[in-house]
């Protein structure tokens, strides 16, 4: 079965993304205009975050959010058979040479990254430092996640986040993993931390967009068990099929940080993210479901 995926996913990666956006184009109005793929989530979400706003301007940020939605899914698909060249033109990263200085000190690094377009294009990092990932110079660039209940789905989405030798690691063996790692070399792995906590996360109780909301801790939590220095990837969607990461240096040392303030920091860096551009999020996912606890 995930060798016909494949198959099947491989045949439209070989065609350009300027033939596949059209197709992307048609996707996202069936998913935002006929189908009204989770619509009411959607609009629900932008109203009580964007009060300020018209109906109309809120209509037109949910538009440039199904289009960058089908963007990404062509785009994803599209790893599967693109060049490392173009791959390092469409994706570019900002202040690297972050990241390689704390690497070359052999410093571990958890990287706080959210739902932001496209995502999924992150791993490239990895064609940008100076650092090469290999068992040799015990380098390691990866990111956490949440295995896909579909194992052929979950098999070759492990393949496409492959792509450019960062390695997945599954949620429930993180910290377990991160040490083994640590222990002769240094690492810099994603999180991505802009979910309401799961079962086992107490969460940190901070605002977002203006709405109480109870942010992932355990980011925060590993992150200091692992004596990690803390970064930010700011996501910018530069035009289609073109994105930038600017890397912002969050703590260095979390001995001088409170604890819960690493995560409103990330939660304060993430509202900029989207403000600037509100359609570069994932807005269908209904993220303030769950009432806040009183404490």
């Amino acid at each position: 079965m995930t060798r016909l995926l494949r198959i099947l996913f491989t045949i439209p990666a070989l065609l350009p993304l300027w033939a596949l956006y059209p197709l992307s184009s048609v996707v996202a109005w069936l998913m935002g205009s006929v189908i009204g793929y989770r619509r009411k989530v959607v609009m629900d979400n932008l109203r009580a975050c964007f009060p300020e706003k018209s109906e109309r301007e809120r209509a037109k940020i949910a538009r440039e959010f199904y289009r960058n939605f089908a963007d990404s899914i062509v785009e994803t698909v599209k790893v599967l058979h693109i060049s490392d060249k173009e791959m390092s033109q469409r994706m570019e990263f900002d202040g690297i040479d972050i990241v390689d200085r704390l690497m070359a000190e052999k410093r571990n690094i958890v990287v706080y990254f959210s739902h932001t377009f496209n995502w999924e294009w992150a791993p490239s990092v990895t064609m940008h430092s100076q650092l090469q990932p290999s068992p040799d110079n015990h380098i390691l660039f990866g990111q956490i996640y949440r295995p896909l209940r579909n194992k052929a789905f979950d098999r070759l989405m492990l393949h496409i986040r492959s792509r450019f030798q960062s390695v997945c690691i599954d949620k429930s063996t993180a910290l377990r993993q991160l040490v083994r790692a640590s222990r002769n070399g240094s690492f810099c792995v994603g999180f991505m931390s802009d979910q309401h906590p799961s079962h086992g996360d107490a969460g940190v109780l901070t605002t977002l967009l203006g709405r109480p909301t109870l942010m992932i801790s355990g980011t925060e939590v590993l992150a200091r068990k692992l004596n990690a220095a803390a970064i930010y990837w700011d996501m910018e969607h530069l035009s289609r099929g073109h994105y930038r990461i600017t890397i912002r240096q969050m703590a260095d040392n979390l001995n001088e940080v409170a604890e819960g303030d690493l995560t409103r920091q990330y939660t304060q860096l993430l509202e900029q993210t989207i403000r600037r551009d509100p359609a570069i999020w994932l807005w269908s996912h209904n993220r303030w479901k769950h009432p806040i606890p009183q404490q």
